[in-house]
């Protein structure tokens, strides 16, 4: 039997512009059996899956309309969340319907109240799913889905890796584009609600390769809101930090090479 193997995306917000420049670098070398994502890494997931070229992912991140994803509200209106969420629903509904997947793709959300991990996967998952997978307590409403409520997967973990293990990888390449969160605030507060959450389902025997920025992308601004500069540059990073995973593999890759001129 042939060995199955995933990408994993992360969570990360604006700093899923990291996973296109790595996916870039990737394609060259690898395609997935199957593909995870959580968050912004659910959004890419369900691209790379449905077929989307590096060039086409790279080429949304750097448009401009990208910023309406994460549309602040006027100071008034926050009290109804941070994010405006008819400019966000509408992003991810145009996105949902540019690709179907052509692979096996899991989406993870997080139930509430009870704070577990659900996967989703393949024809069941909707364009709710995938908005649901970037609902940001207090950043962006909860999505209603068959009688429950979800928020952000990544609440319960940046890097949901168990799935692939459950859709029967044995090994992963994860791209995690939020290996910290750039706040302490925000770091006790998830590590608050992760402390009453359910055990996560364990990762198993799954090997696993991980492409992640040292020292991490960028502040908290940086990952709630688009700037083509900053977009730039953590695609470029993305590239390079894969590159490098993947010289020792292929060792004939011109590790010089920019993704962006």
């Amino acid at each position: 039997m042939a060995v199955k193997t995933a990408l994993v995306l992360s969570a990360g917000g604006m700093f899923g512009a990291y996973q296109a420049g790595a996916w870039r670098e990737l394609s060259i070398w690898f395609q997935p059996d199957l593909v995870v994502g959580t968050s912004a890494g659910a959004l890419n997931g369900w691209l790379i899956a449905g077929g989307c070229t590096p060039e086409e992912l790279i080429s949304l991140w750097t448009d401009p309309a990208t910023a309406a994803f994460l549309k602040l509200r006027p100071p008034r209106q926050r009290w109804r969340g941070l994010f405006d969420d008819l400019t966000f629903c509408a992003g991810v509904q145009a996105l949902y319907g540019r690709h179907k997947p052509h692979i096996p793709i899991g989406v993870v959300l997080t139930e509430t109240p009870r704070l577990v991990p659900r996967l989703f996967q393949n024809d069941e998952i909707t364009w709710q799913h995938l908005a649901a997978a970037c609902a940001i307590p207090l950043g962006l409403p909860p999505q209603r889905i068959a009688g429950r409520w979800y928020v952000d997967g990544g609440l319960l973990g940046a890097l949901p890796l168990w799935p692939a293990s459950q859709m029967g990888a044995a090994r992963a390449i994860a791209v995690n584009a939020l290996p910290f969160l750039p706040s302490r605030v925000m770091r006790a507060g998830v590590s608050a609600v992760r402390r009453l959450s359910p055990a996560i389902p364990t990762v198993g025997s799954l090997d696993v390769v991980t492409i992640v920025p040292e020292g991490g992308l960028g502040t908290v601004s940086d990952a709630i809101r688009w700037s083509r500069e900053n977009v730039l540059r953590m695609i470029e990073r993305g590239s390079t930090d894969a590159r490098r995973v993947t010289a020792a593999g292929w060792p004939s890759r011109d590790s010089s090479q920019r993704v962006l001129q």
